[in-house]
């Protein structure tokens, strides 16, 4: 049942990076590269671990926080925006 949460996590994960290209092509908002970038990130990040992939922890770990810093750049657009 957890494994399964997982995976429906994951796939929502996926549909808020494909939102944030769409953020991008039709709305013209470069903070969406922001969005899918970070998305697209967590996605690897959690396919990765729980498919038990043979990537250096240190890489998955700075993965995520490069995907942390990014959402944080976007939110901070998003707050700015008058």
């Amino acid at each position: 049942m957890l494994e399964t949460l997982q995976y429906i996590s994951i796939i929502i994960e996926a549909i808020i990076a494909i939102l944030g290209l769409i953020i991008v092509f039709q709305r013209k908002k470069k903070y969406g590269w922001g969005i899918f970038i970070t998305f697209a990130i967590y996605v690897y990040y959690d396919f990765a671990k729980l498919a038990g992939y043979r990537v250096s922890n240190d890489i998955l770990y700075v993965m995520f926080f490069i995907a942390t810093l990014l959402m944080l750049g976007v939110v901070w657009i998003l707050y700015k925006k008058k």
